[in-house]
């Protein structure tokens, strides 16, 4: 099946599927229903899948059309570091809303890691993640 274009020839993307991923941003908290995790705090890892029309910025090569992840990940460490949550799903929501609230995206994803959860068994990684979709 031939893509549809526009009268210059380029393919016309009817929905855009654009989307920038951040990844591992370290963040130092104190969420966790056990007292000693609220006292001494852990470092969390949380991952962003954020979709967004990054077409202008495609075009014009410039910072102001697009997502500042800088920024973003800037915001991230403020709420991981903010008030405590018991649960990481709480956390995940936290950040999902706020970040859900930009305009400029369609869908937020949100994963929260707790390497350091007190599990007493082996364990690699525990980890939630927490979906954001604006309806049009």
């Amino acid at each position: 099946m031939e893509p549809n274009r526009d009268g210059a020839g380029r393919a016309v993307v009817r929905e855009p599927h654009d989307r920038i991923d951040l990844t591992g941003i370290r963040a130092f908290g104190r969420h966790g229903v056990f007292d000693s995790e609220r006292r001494q705090g852990q470092e969390f890892v949380v991952d962003l899948r954020l979709r967004a029309d990054l077409a202008e910025a495609q075009r014009s090569d410039r910072l102001e059309d697009t997502l500042d992840y800088g920024a973003l990940a800037n915001r991230v460490v403020e709420i991981v570091g903010g008030e405590p949550c018991d649960l990481i799903e709480a956390l995940a929501g936290r950040i999902a809303d706020d970040l859900a609230d930009d305009p400029r995206l369609w869908g937020v994803e949100v994963t929260v890691h707790k390497p350091s959860a007190p599990i007493q068994v082996p364990f690699g990684d525990v980890a939630v993640t927490v979906s954001r979709e604006r309806v049009s």
